[in-house]
């Protein structure tokens, strides 16, 4: 939902939908990382004007789609959230980065939610708003939290049929969580699909449905391949693997949840609802094409001990402490006797720490703005495919998956 004529197609996507609902909504347009631009402290005048950019973009759109009698109490509960939003700014230490970067970013699905659930009341669809920050419960790992599905199952199941007492629509945040402190957390980038999956876990769903701008799970970016196919059906593993990888329909901790208890996924168009889109479940199926899958602004690190010794277990234990020291993710890893080279994304706050821990022990050497391509139920004609006149950096290969680092 980027503007009001999305609003409205959601809206016409859920009026024509039978059964009882719970929509979770991620935030509008490039709403997450205009407040991402918050995080790091602003001084007054310039976190003003990002905030009333954010503030004018979400007016418009509901000033746009709600035009009845649900107009002024909308624009009085938007009011209530951006007042909130100025005084998270101003008052919340900047010390921790992390945990200042949920308290702020989250705002964004608070906002888009609230726009959703007053456009539908305004079209007289009945909807209860639905707080996923008080009932998803994380532990204090800002930014990637792990969630705690006991504790947050005991939630839904208290406070979801109370919900559907007063109508068969809820609408609910994506993205966000609370701690046992009850701060708020949120599940990684991208994390609304995420939530679903959580949701539908602790609710036993019949199946959840992604709506995105796709036709459903493409073989490759079609921005990048004019050949780019939609895949009809997938396997929970390998939408997982493909989702581990980087392919950017599906959050990679989306598929875990739904395949514990065996609820189906689609992943349809909201630009085409009537087609058929991806389904995704547990049949053993293999994929009728190879999967191309990029990450862009990668860094390749090569670590090598400064006295030659070998890289056994001493060293894998200190060099994967390191990385999960400075939360950062491997995006592929290869190791020989005396080298170990991993690749990952790139993020200027952690690289500079992550690179000192190194420098006693090891030589470091790294190559940054590098491409990872994996390419999922390969072949040499795939693989020369995206390596033509590049240079290949690394490459690991396994039964089905090949991976390339690619400058």
């Amino acid at each position: 939902m980027k503007d009001a004529q999305g609003v409205k197609r959601v809206g016409n996507i859920l009026e024509s939908t039978p059964g009882q609902l719970i929509v979770v909504v991620s935030a509008m347009g490039k709403t997450t990382n205009a407040l991402e631009i918050l995080v790091p402290k602003l001084n007054d005048l310039e976190a003003e004007k990002l905030i009333k950019e954010i503030e004018d973009y979400h007016y418009s759109i509901a000033k746009d789609c709600i035009t009845r009698r649900w107009k002024e109490q909308t624009i009085s509960t938007l009011n209530k959230v951006f007042a909130e939003l100025r005084e998270t700014v101003k008052e919340y230490p900047a010390d921790n980065y992390d945990e200042r970067y949920d308290q702020l970013v989250s705002y964004g699905e608070f906002l888009s939610s609230r726009i959703l659930g007053s456009y539908l009341s305004d079209e007289g669809i009945p909807n209860i708003w639905f707080n996923a920050c008080s009932n998803i419960w994380t532990d204090n790992n800002f930014r990637e939290a792990r969630v705690d599905f006991t504790k947050s199952k005991k939630y839904f199941d208290q406070n979801v049929p109370i919900a559907f007492e007063n109508a068969n629509i809820i609408i609910t945040e994506g993205f966000i969580g609370q701690s046992g402190s009850r701060k708020k957390t949120t599940l990684g980038r991208e994390g609304s699909d995420y939530t679903a999956a959580i949701i539908a876990h602790c609710t036993n769903a019949e199946s959840v449905t992604i709506w995105k701008d796709v036709p459903g799970v493409m073989n490759a970016d079609p921005k990048k391949f004019e050949d780019a196919v939609k895949i009809n059906q997938l396997s929970y593993q390998d939408a997982i693997e493909l989702a581990y990888y980087g392919a950017s329909v599906i959050h990679p901790k989306t598929i875990k949840p739904l395949q514990n208890k065996n609820i189906t996924l689609f992943v349809k168009s909201f630009l085409s609802p009537e087609e058929e889109g991806t389904r995704i479940d547990g049949a053993i199926t293999k994929l009728p094409v190879p999967c191309f899958i990029s990450k862009t602004e990668q860094v390749l690190l090569s670590l090598s001990p400064k006295d030659f010794s070998f890289i056994a277990e001493e060293n894998l234990s200190f060099i994967f402490d390191s990385f999960a020291k400075h939360k950062v993710k491997l995006n592929m890893m290869q190791h020989s006797a005396i080298n170990f080279s991993v690749c990952f994304d790139s993020d200027p706050r952690k690289l500079p720490g992550l690179l000192q821990s190194f420098q006693g022990n090891y030589r470091v050497l790294y190559n940054d703005n590098v491409e990872l391509f994996t390419i999922r139920y390969y072949d040499q004609a795939t693989i020369d495919k995206v390596s033509k006149d590049r240079n290949i950096l690394l490459e690991q290969r396994s039964r089905y998956t090949v991976q390339l680092v690619l400058k």
